[in-house]
Order: C-alpha cells, then structure tokens, then sequence
C-alpha cells in the first residue's frame, strides 16, 4: 500500500502533464514528492517541448530533480510515416537527452514506451525479454528511445504499455462513445488483441515503483 506522505526533500520533474497518463501522475505522484509538472508550452523559463533538445535538457540541470518521468511522445502513429523526423527528435532523441541528464543528476528516469516495438507475430503474450521488430516509424522511435536510455547508463525504468485509456485525452472508448452519438451503425478492427490500461492504474503503479525503488536507494 503506498504511504500517503511526499519524500521530503524529492522532487520529481514530470513531462508531458496533460496527456493521459501525465494527468493522473500529477496525482499520483504528489504523495511521492514535489512534482514540477510541464506540458509542451513550458512556464516560467523551465522546457517541456521534447522537440526543443536543449531547452530540455537547460530544464533538467536548473530543476535538478531526483526523479524525471516522461510522459511525452510523438503518437500519431499513422502520421510518423510522413513525420519521421519529428517522430524520431521527439521519440528517440529527447529520451537520450534526458537519459543523459539523469546520468549525471544521479537521477531516476521513467519512460513510457509501447508495444509497437514489436511486429505483432505469434500468440503468445510478450515479456521483458521478447525481441523487438517494429514495423513502423512510430514503432522504430520508441524502441530507439528505450535503446538510448539503456546504452546511457542511468538509472531508468521503462513501461511498455498498450491500449491506453482514461477519462482524459484521446482513446478508443472515448472515440466508440462518441461515434456511437452519431452513428446507427460502427465498423470496427475485429482481429486485434491487446491488453487494454487505464491510465490512472498505470499512473497509480509508476507512483508506487518509484517509491519502492526511492526506499531501497539513496537518492534525495
């Protein structure tokens, strides 16, 4: 059961707040620690455009955070094909650059990365230890993320999720509900399987990892 009571002293920078899952980490993570939370217009001097590499990392070094989580990316699956470049600076690089910041911090870095990372084959469930084939730009992008922050040494932890939801943003029951106000009639994709998560149960789990992994380490 996690503790109802911030780390004194911790300080966590959050990217990405308004999205769906950075929304409900706002929440979940004030009972972990102060949370300087950014979206991509950024305030008062301090970067949240993981377009904007070294603003980004100028951010990191004047927050000085224990904790960086990163709950932006470049989601546009579709549109990555016609935007590789900007997929990739979001998805890949900025990662890197936070990784390299976390390195030399000391600090803990959590990245959200996707099951696109792989090409879907099989029937089996995939682990930890599955190896990827993406198959698209989008996919490609979020594993050259997770490749940049394993290479750079720092201390990471990395969520491959799938089928994100919540009450906030854009999502597939959000999408159905609303169709079906304007529809008599839906055609849906019928031979997809996933594992569909709510994005407060994913903001609720990264909280408490965070927290376990704080009490076995020393970082303050």
């Amino acid at each position: 059961r996690m503790a109802r009571e911030a780390v004194p002293g911790m300080k966590i920078l959050l990217l990405g707040k308004d999205g769906q899952v950075g929304w409900e980490l706002q929440r979940s993570l004030a009972v972990v620690g102060e949370v300087v939370a950014l979206d991509r217009h950024g305030e008062q001097g301090l970067v949240g455009d993981l377009n904007d590499t070294t603003g980004l990392a100028a951010t990191v070094r004047a927050v000085r955070p224990s904790v960086i989580v990163n709950a932006a990316a470049y989601t546009a699956v579709d549109k990555a094909e016609s935007e590789p470049a900007l997929a990739r600076a979001i998805n890949t690089e900025a990662p890197d650059v936070l990784a390299t910041e976390a390195k030399s911090l000391g600090a803990l870095l959590v990245h959200y990365s996707t099951d696109y990372v792989f090409d879907g084959s099989g029937h089996s469930p995939w682990t930890e230890d599955s190896v990827p084939a993406p198959l698209s730009i989008y996919g490609a992008t979020k594993l050259g993320g997770e490749e940049a922050i394993r290479a750079s040494g720092c201390l990471h932890l990395i969520l491959r999720t799938s089928w994100v939801y919540g009450a906030r943003g854009n999502n597939f029951p959000r999408t159905m509900l609303r169709l079906a106000m304007e529809r008599d009639e839906l055609g849906v994709v019928a031979d997809q399987f996933g594992a569909p998560t709510g994005a407060d149960l994913l903001a609720d789990a990264t909280a408490h990892a965070v927290r376990t992994f704080l009490g076995n380490t020393n970082l303050s």
